[in-house]
């Protein structure tokens, strides 16, 4: 069975034992390591598919925290041809590690 969420404005498709990187959230319970999605999209698998219209009402995919993490780096790079202008810059965006671990329709 797997789910399609969606969660910091990117849709994952993820199915039990996955392990994913999402932006952080402000609700997720740090201490008890505990996530829970409830914007699923759809539901499928084991011959069955459910279609939200946008999202399935009381569907939930249940999460474990694994570990804050930060994304590869990457540089932005301004430069004006002629006019001696040279900035750069590096991002690390924050992320958390999320393992998924019940999906109930």
């Amino acid at each position: 069975m797997y789910a399609v969420i969606e969660t910091g404005g990117k849709q994952y498709r993820v199915a039990k034992g996955d392990v994913i990187d999402i932006e952080l959230l402000p609700t997720a319970d740090k201490e008890k390591g505990a996530v829970t999605f409830d914007r699923v999209l759809f539901v499928g698998g084991d011959g069955v598919a459910k279609l939200g219209t946008p999202t399935l009402a009381g569907a939930t995919v249940q999460g474990a925290v694994v570990a804050p993490v930060r994304a590869p780096k990457v540089m932005i790079f301004k430069k004006k041809k002629r006019k001696g202008y040279r900035r750069l810059q590096g991002h690390r965006q924050d992320l958390l590690r999320v393992r998924i671990e019940e999906i109930s329709p």
